[in-house]
């Protein structure tokens, strides 16, 4: 398949679930490539990701939606991000998957 596949899960919300969205992102990338890997690390520190100036995250991030084909969202955690992505992918058409 090879699709480009925009894994949203949370992460200023909560990291509770960073083991699962580890085991998704590797079920996956057996077929498909993950522009966002980076949301499976467990050792991914909220302090770490504080640091990198919002613009930058909002540009880096709307920039991986627009290359890819699905967006796959984990939203067992309440986020805004994560709705935020879902509202944009879907004004662009993009392809979504929601896991409860």
């Amino acid at each position: 398949m090879n699709k480009k596949i925009y894994f949203a899960g949370s992460i200023r919300g909560g990291r509770g679930d960073a083991y699962l969205y580890q085991r998704m992102i590797d079920y996956i990338k057996q077929t498909d490539t993950v522009l966002t890997e980076h949301i499976g690390k467990t050792n991914m520190s909220l302090k770490a990701q504080t640091k990198a100036i919002d613009i930058h995250i909002y540009e880096r991030d709307t920039e991986w939606l627009k290359q890819s084909d699905i967006v796959i969202a984990e939203c067992t955690c309440p986020s805004l991000g994560v709705g935020y992505e879902l509202a944009y992918a879907e004004a662009h058409n993009i392809h979504h998957h929601i896991k409860w």
